[in-house]
């Protein structure tokens, strides 16, 4: 046979077996036939997020310097990629921008009937046509809104997806949200939607028993999954241990946590030991809290939750060192947390060194504002800070008292490097720079700091009105005092307002703050005695009306003087007023 006609009979044999005998499928888009979508989308799920970054920003660029480049489909998948490249960058505020851009390129999709050809991309393949999920990129909004801090918009996004559409997560998150808004009801039915789908979502059990919902009827939710899936027998006891732990009945929650945890099957758990650390610290028990506490972490060396009471415990007993290697430790698991910083904190605070102490609690806070300890931490390190500078305000005031500036100053600079610019410290270094009259410009800046920090300050305004005074401002004084006394009343500041009152001639006005400074102290002898002076000098005014009167008395004229009973009752009322009478 000639050898062409042999080569098409068998191409021909060959087509019609491929016909009969089943074929390996093929891949959804061969590589020579992927458009640059496809490409973008493959590196998104391959986690090559930085690359899906640099190409999704051209592209856009392309896109919106030619806009029949993509069609509107192509368009929003590279905003919603290039926004998941941005919130795994952390730069949420960005992220939410492009998402809000895609979801707006969504709405223009969704009223076009079919799909534009694209010039640079003609070849479309069925993976380019499943769109990345608009619930989902709502849900990454809210997400990037709890980093914000803005929760109200976050709750307003995910609010916003119909209730038959929103996953578990979803209705978690909107949970968590209302919760920390203290909207109770809502957050309620949405931790109850999560169990209804996912009932063995002990997290929202949790929320749900922190939100006063009874222990039965919570555990009424879990009954079927508890009688349908083996070795959940413990699921009930665990619900009514942390029912105990929500009512605050801390006895209770501890035995029937221990009798769990005697069980074979749970004994030596992470958790559950934890809870029973917290639970004897609740209770008054510091030894078998640190016992607790110890044998989790041997357990789990990278332990973080509930550390920072751990920390605490031992800080107090004066294991500072063992406090240090714990915080080190916490360190090098996550910085993220906010259990490391006060460890490091409570070092800080039994070591002294409050104003350390400060700045890591602060930082604990920033991390997780609902940390008890870290709240604590801070509270405690203010107020000792504040006996500090009470105490070194002190022995400033004795040298100021034995003319010793040079040494004050030197104290006073020690403080305030010490303890950092706050209202208490500027306004002690401005106090003995009012002693030298080479640095009054510089008393005047801290005190204007401090008073920027702290309006309400009373040493920094007296202070303040003090130079004011020297410098017989005392419009601006009396411009001081007022906005200082407007949401507090204090002594001594009526007292100065009254003296700076009395320079303008405002004698009345005077009387009167003079006369609250006394009411609020009977003892304040300054106040007396500006009173007093008042009385006994006599203001212009008063001195012409009794030149008036004793013209009329020597004219002989008393019948204009009886006159008029309106200006003898204004007498009397004036006389009354100075204690003339």
């Amino acid at each position: 046979m000639d050898p062409a006609a042999t080569a098409i009979l068998g191409s021909s044999l060959r087509t019609s077996y491929r016909l009969f005998v089943p074929q390996p499928p093929l891949p959804a888009a061969l590589p020579g036939r992927m458009n640059v979508i496809d490409h973008v989308r493959d590196m998104a799920a391959a986690g090559l997020h930085s690359n899906v970054r640099l190409l999704s920003s051209l592209l856009l660029t392309m896109s919106n310097n030619n806009p029949e480049l993509f069609s509107p489909s192509q368009k929003y998948q590279l905003l919603v990629y290039h926004a998941d490249s941005l919130f795994h960058d952390k730069e949420y505020r960005n992220a939410v921008s492009k998402y809000t851009m895609a979801l707006q390129q969504k709405k223009a999709l969704s009223k076009t009937s079919k799909v534009r050809p694209s010039t640079g991309n003609s070849t479309s393949t069925p993976q380019s046509q499943c769109l990345p999920s608009e619930i989902e990129v709502k849900y990454k909004m809210a997400e990037c809104y709890t980093m914000l801090k803005q929760d109200k918009d976050a709750i307003a996004i995910l609010d916003g997806i119909p209730s038959r559409q929103r996953t578990p997560k979803i209705n978690m998150m909107l949970a968590n949200l209302y919760k920390k808004a203290g909207q109770e009801r809502p957050s309620v039915t949405s931790y109850k939607e999560v169990l209804r789908q996912c009932p063995l979502a002990l997290d929202a059990i949790l929320g749900l028993l922190s939100l006063s919902v009874k222990g039965a009827e919570v555990a009424s939710m879990t009954m079927n999954v508890i009688q349908t899936v083996p070795n959940l027998d413990w699921l009930s006891v665990w619900i009514k241990a942390y029912a105990f732990v929500h009512t605050g009945d801390n006895s209770r929650a501890i035995n029937t946590i221990c009798s769990l945890e005697k069980k074979s099957l749970l004994r030596d758990n992470v958790d559950l030991l934890g809870s029973l650390a917290d639970l004897y610290f609740r209770a008054g028990d510091n030894k078998n809290s640190v016992l607790k506490f110890e044998q989790a972490q041997m357990l789990d060396p990278y332990l973080i939750k509930g550390m920072d009471v751990y920390g605490y415990l031992l800080a107090r007993e004066g294991r500072l060192e063992d406090v240090e290697n714990l915080g080190c430790r916490l360190f090098n698991i996550s910085d993220q947390h906010a259990e490391p910083w006060v460890v490091s904190g409570c070092h800080s605070f039994y070591s002294k060194r409050y104003s350390r102490a400060l700045y890591l609690g602060a930082k604990a806070i920033q991390l997780n504002s609902n940390s008890v300890q870290a709240l604590l931490l801070k509270g405690a390190a203010l107020r000792n800070m504040a006996f500090y500078v009470l105490f070194f305000s002190g022995l400033i005031e004795c040298y100021l008292a034995s003319n010793s500036i040079r040494e004050a100053m030197v104290m006073a600079n020690n403080v305030y490097k010490t303890l950092g610019a706050n209202a208490q410290t500027l306004t002690l270094l401005a106090t003995v720079c009012l002693e030298d009259p080479v640095t009054q410009e510089k008393a005047k800046t801290l005190l204007d700091k401090a008073l920027n920090q702290r309006p309400d300050y009373i040493k920094a305004v007296v202070k303040k009105a003090e130079l004011l005074s020297r410098e017989q401002k005392y419009e601006d004084g009396i411009a001081l005092l007022r906005n200082a006394l407007a949401n507090q009343s204090d002594c001594v500041l009526h007292r100065i307002l009254g003296d700076f009152l009395v320079a303008v001639n405002e004698y009345q006005e005077a009387m009167d703050q003079y006369s609250i400074a006394l009411s609020l102290d009977p003892n304040d002898q300054k106040s007396l005695e500006g009173m007093q002076k008042m009385e006994k000098e006599e203001s212009p005014t008063d001195a012409t009306q009794e030149e008036d009167v004793d013209d009329m008395e020597g004219s002989g004229e008393e019948g204009d003087l009886e006159g008029s009973d309106s200006e003898a009752a204004q007498w009397a009322d004036q006389e009354q007023w100075f204690g003339m009478q």
